[in-house]
C-alpha cells in the first residue's frame, strides 16, 4: 500500500531515521502513513532537506533549489503545525528539523484524531515499541517520599529539584492517554499532567497548547501523578531537562515499550524496591501498583526481581507496614547518563552506527 504514496515521504522517513532518536521502518510502510496524514508530499520533501542546526529560509531555499519567499512561508506554517521548530538565531528567525519522538508526533497533540491515532498505534506495535539501539529515550525519577532520607539525590534524579529550579511552569494533556482513549482503549488514569518548565519567566502564557501554571500548581501535580500510580519520567541526561512525564504502562509509548515488548526505551533510576522480610505481611497490596512486574508474593514474603524494577518508588508508599524501600543500586548497576542532550545524541549515533554531523 506504501508504494502509492510520493516518494518524498520515504525521503522524510530516510532522514527522520539517520536522527539519533530514530525513526525505524516496517515491513508494511506504516511511517510512511503516518507522515503522510501529518505533511503534505511539499512539506514532507522540504522537511527532508532540513537539520538539527537552526537554518534560515534562505539556507534551507537554497539548498532545495526554491524560491525563498515561498519557503519562507511553507516553514512558517510547519512550524505551527509542530512538524519542524522555529528559533532565533543572529537576529533572524531559524528553522530546524526536530526527531519524531521526542518532538514531532507530541506536538501533535492539538490535532490528533482518531485516524492518525490508530496511525500511530499500528506503527508501535509493528516497530515493537519504536525500538532502537542506544542509550534510553528517557530515565525514570523516583518519587520525592520514596527516596531514603539521608541519601544525597543530584537535582537531576529528583523531580522535586527540577520543578524547583525552573522560573515558568505549564501543564499539558498526555499524548500518551489521549492517543490510547481516541482507539478505544483508555485508562483511568488523569490526563492534564504533563509538565513542562522553562529557566525564563513567562514563556507559557501565551501559548495555545499548553496551560501556563505557577510552581505551586506545578508541584501539586507532581504529587497527584504519584498518588495515582504514575511513574515520573524525563529526558535521558543530566542537565537541561525542560519536562516531565506521568507516565503508565496502560497508555505511555516509553514505559509500554517495556512491559509489552522488553525494550529498554527507558532507563531505570539509580535506586531499586528493597523488602524487609521481618515487616512484609505478603499482603499482596503492592502487586497491582507495580507495573512492571517487578514484585511478587512466595512464601509469605514479598519478593523484588531486580532486573524488572525500575527504582520508581511507587511501591513504598503502598506497603502498610513499611517493610518496601528504595535503596541505592550498586554501583556497577546504576545508569550511566549523558551530560546533556547533545551528548545523548552522540552516544545514541555512535550505538546505531550513523553519522550524527550528517543531520547536524
Amino acid at each position: 500500500m506504501s508504494a502509492q504514496l510520493p516518494d518524498s515521504y520515504r525521503q522524510l522517513a530516510a532522514r527522520l531515521d539517520a536522527i539519533p532518536n530514530g525513526f525505524p521502518a516496517t515491513a508494511s510502510g506504516a511511517e510512511l502513513h503516518l507522515l503522510a496524514k501529518m505533511y503534505t508530499p511539499e512539506e514532507a520533501a522540504l522537511a527532508a532537506l532540513m537539520k538539527l542546526t537552526g537554518e534560515t529560509p534562505a539556507d534551507i531555499a537554497a539548498r532545495a533549489g526554491l524560491e525563498p519567499g515561498p519557503v519562507r512561508q511553507m516553514l512558517k506554517a510547519m512550524a505551527r503545525k509542530g512538524l519542524i521548530a522555529a528559533g532565533r538565531g543572529e537576529g533572524a528567525v531559524t528553522y530546524h528539523l526536530m526527531p519524531f519522538v521526542v518532538g514531532v508526533y507530541e506536538a501533535q497533540l492539538p490535532r490528533l484524531g482518531a485516524e492518525l491515532a490508530a496511525l500511530f498505534e499500528q506503527y508501535f506495535k509493528e516497530t515493537r515499541g519504536l525500538a532502537v539501539e542506544g542509550p534510553a529515550i528517557h530515565r525514570v525519577i523516583p518519587i520525592d517520599e520514596a527516596i531514603p532520607s539521608g541519601i544525597e539525590v543530584f537535582p537531576h534524579e529528583h523531580a522535586t529539584s527540577l520543578i524547583e529550579g525552573a522560573q515558568a511552569w505549564a501543564v499539558q494533556d498526555c499524548i500518551c492517554r489521549v492517543q490510547k482513549n481516541l482507539i478505544g482503549e483508555g485508562c483511568h488514569h488523569p490526563v492534564e499532567n504533563c509538565l513542562v518548565f522553562a529557566p525564563v519567566p513567562g514563556v507559557f502564557d501565551h501559548s495555545e497548547t499548553m496551560r501556563a501554571i505557577d510552581k505551586g500548581e506545578a508541584l501539586r501535580i507532581l504529587q497527584e501523578a504519584a498518588d495515582a500510580g504514575l511513574v515520573h519520567s524525563t529526558g535521558n541526561y543530566r542537565d537541561g531537562n525542560n519536562y516531565i512525564c506521568n507516565c503508565c504502562t496502560c497508555s505511555c509509548g516509553v514505559l509500554r515499550g517495556i512491559a509489552e515488548f522488553s525494550q529498554p526505551t527507558a532507563a531505570h533510576s539509580s535506586f531499586q524496591a528493597v523488602v524487609d522480610d521481618w515487616e512484609c505481611l505478603g499482603c499482596g497490596d503492592c502487586l497491582e501498583r507495580c507495573q512492571f512486574g517487578a514484585l511478587s508474593v512466595g512464601g509469605d514474603v514479598c519478593q523484588v526481581d531486580v532486573h524488572r524494577c525500575v527504582g520508581c518508588g511507587l511501591c513504598t508508599t503502598i506497603c502498610p507496614s513499611g517493610a518496601l524501600t528504595l535503596q541505592l543500586r550498586p554501583e556497577a548497576d546504576r545508569p550511566q547518563v549523558p551530560a546533556d542532550n547533545r551528548a545523548w545524541m552522540e552516544q545514541r549515533a555512535e550505538q546505531r552506527g550513523i553519522d550524527f554531523n550528517e543531520v547536524l
